[in-house]
């Protein structure tokens, strides 16, 4: 028996053909539409993470223990005195029989205890009492060891000279370490307009201020 193979004509062709593509079609818009979809679901993630960012940070602060200035009148005793009067300065003899043009010396010496946690930053000022304090006028030098020369140290003094009355404060020298001295040498000198039986007193004081952090 003869077989025939029969092909397809007319609509019945046109429907086998376009089957296919109408098929293909669809599977293109339904990989189209999930694309799309997984496309805004990632954004839709970015913009909630955007709107919900958080970021923290903590610091832990406490204060040192600050700063104890101390003074000495010998170079090797030292300790606070807090108030006025204070030490009293080791003049040369002739500071109690002055004379117009004399200049008297005493040696001081500044430091930081060992319990201090900071530099210091120190200033200077003085009050005086009497008829004779507007005759006298100080400078302040710093000298290598403890003591006082007989004649004016060289160098540049700390404190230039100023009248024993003048009251505002002035910087004098910085500390840096604990324990270990700053030596100072303080001058006074009378005025060539003193005269006799003039009496009075002068009272410096050294302030310190805490800066960085030792």
């Amino acid at each position: 028996m003869t077989e025939y193979n029969v092909v397809p004509t007319g609509a019945a062709l046109d429907d086998q053909i376009g089957q296919a593509p109408r098929s293909s079609r669809r599977r293109r818009k339904m990989f189209a539409f999930l694309a799309g979809g997984l496309v805004l679901g990632l954004g839709a993630v970015a913009t909630l993470a955007a709107w919900n960012d958080s970021e923290y940070a903590t610091g832990t602060f406490t204060t040192g223990a600050g700063i104890d200035l101390q003074g000495s009148t010998n170079g090797t005793t030292f300790s606070s005195e807090t108030s006025s009067p204070g030490r009293t300065l080791n003049f040369q003899v002739n500071a109690d029989r002055l004379t117009p043009g004399a200049v008297v010396y005493a040696p001081f010496a500044l430091r930081l205890s060992a319990t201090s946690a900071y530099q210091a930053d120190i200033t200077v000022s003085s009050s005086a009492t009497g008829a004779i304090a507007p005759s006298l006028s100080y400078r302040v030098w710093s000298v290598n060891s403890f003591g006082c020369p007989a004649t004016p140290p060289t160098g540049t003094p700390l404190v230039a000279t100023r009248s024993v009355s003048e009251t505002a404060s002035v910087a004098l020298t910085r500390l840096t370490a604990v324990s270990t001295p700053v030596n100072l040498c303080i001058a006074v000198e009378a005025a060539s307009t003193l005269t006799t039986s003039q009496t009075g007193s002068v009272t410096w004081s050294f302030v310190a201020t805490s800066g960085l952090a030792l």
